[in-house]
């Protein structure tokens, strides 16, 4: 077999039947199998993919551990030579699969690709391209100036003379070698969404490099999930669920004074983002205190942050999950 694709559902039966659609339809040059890991077997709507599609291997799992777990049992069965680690939400529109495979045959340097993600509508979808790059949108500052020129020169870019090379893949479509898997022992357990491609990425690159090609794309739908980033507002970019995962990969990767920076930095920027409002509101002769509802959410979201400090500082196992009571981006868009 040269490649096992690896697909999680987590009740999106529709959009997996589309996706396998798209597999069959432009995949040509390699042998491959597909292996669905069913996150919610009761509720997933399994029976309607394994209709359309018998042939698939299916695996269920009595809870829903994420997907990084979910994509570790898939790779556990798999046969292939290769292993695609790919979205429910995605379609391929040519044979990107079957390039992929002739790509990592012809280079034993890499040890992992992925391809570009697009928007339905043709458009590329933006990605960051470094961990440098991804670390320092965690830094709450103005989009210009000295404290941005700072953070730059603290985090400064890699350079790579492979112009394909790239420090991380997003989850959405990894290609990789088989003992990229048996080596690392793929994602780590204690992620639960988010941060969980970084992470592997930062361990899979020190057994070969990590590659993105240009002719390599596919569509990312982008499907409705509840632990998605939010556009709340500038301040609360990412979501609450994203960001206690991403700060226990900067812990993992990147040890306790860049984790503790983060945390200061954040409890620091309390008193500011609530100043700034205030003096504005002052400014435009409105009541000092009103229209505060975003920093209140950014104070609730770093009071999530405080919720996992010492689990995340000492690295204890376990899932990162955060409660449903500590959703913000789902309560503030109810309320």
């Amino acid at each position: 077999m040269d490649v096992s694709i690896i697909i999680i559902n987590y009740r999106t039966p529709q959009l997996i039947i589309n996706c396998l659609k798209s597999i069959y339809q432009f995949t040509s040059g390699v042998t491959f199998e597909i292996i669905i890991v069913d996150n919610d077997p009761e509720n997933g709507g399994g029976a309607l993919v394994r209709d359309t599609f018998p042939e698939v291997r299916w695996i269920d799992l009595p809870s829903n551990p994420g997907f990084g777990i979910a994509n570790n049992k898939g790779m556990s069965i798999a046969n292939g030579t290769y292993f695609l680690l790919l979205n429910a939400d995605t379609l391929v529109t040519d044979n990107v699969i079957g390039r992929c495979f002739q790509r990592m045959n012809e280079r034993p340097d890499i040890i992992a690709c992925g391809a570009l993600q697009y928007y339905p509508d043709g458009t590329p979808m933006p990605f960051y391209k470094s961990f440098n790059e991804f670390r320092k949108t965690f830094f709450i500052v103005p989009p210009a100036g000295f404290i941005e020129r700072a953070i730059n020169k603290l985090y400064p870019e890699p350079e790579y003379q492979d112009p394909d090379q790239y420090d991380w893949l997003v989850g959405a479509f990894i290609f990789l070698r088989r003992e990229g898997f048996e080596k690392t022992g793929g994602f780590s357990d204690d992620f639960f969404m988010y941060g969980e491609d970084v992470e592997w990425s930062g361990r899979l690159s020190k057994l070969g490099k990590l590659c993105y090609f240009k002719d390599c794309i596919f569509i990312h739908l982008e499907n409705n999930n509840p632990f998605r980033r939010t556009n709340i507002s500038w301040i609360n970019r990412f979501s609450t669920q994203m960001q206690v995962s991403n700060f226990l990969w900067v812990r993992k990767q990147y040890g306790a004074f860049q984790y503790l920076l983060l945390i200061l930095h954040y409890l620091l920027m309390v008193p500011v983002v609530f100043g700034w409002k205030i003096a504005f509101n002052i400014k435009s002769r409105r009541h000092p205190f009103s229209e505060l509802r975003t920093q209140r959410i950014y104070v609730r979201k770093t009071g999530v942050l405080l919720k996992y400090f010492w689990a995340t500082l000492f690295l204890k196992k376990g899932s990162y999950k955060i409660k449903p009571s500590e959703n913000i981006d789902l309560l503030t868009a109810s309320s």
